[in-house]
């Protein structure tokens, strides 16, 4: 039996030192966090995911679309309270 999404975010964002808690931390201190950063700082190979999980914990992230150098990437933030 496998669990929820939002009970094996809710896992990963209570541990330590999870890949989830850092990128949480991170955003909370008023960072954008990308793929390239995300690997770089955390280790993160798979950001969307993390993001995912985040998002299912109640977070509001928002996502941006930026190109650069003919690629294609998103950059993660926190919302704002008030657009």
């Amino acid at each position: 039996m496998s669990r929820s999404n939002a009970a094996r975010a809710a896992a990963e964002r209570d541990r330590p030192e999870s890949q989830c808690a850092m990128i949480r931390d991170a955003l909370l201190s008023g960072e954008e966090v990308t793929p390239l950063a995300a690997l770089r700082q955390f280790g993160c190979l798979r950001l969307a995911a993390r993001i995912a999980d985040l998002r299912a914990t109640g977070l509001r992230i928002e996502t941006e679309t930026e190109m650069r150098g003919g690629k294609r990437f998103a950059k993660y933030r926190l919302a704002r309270a008030f657009p």
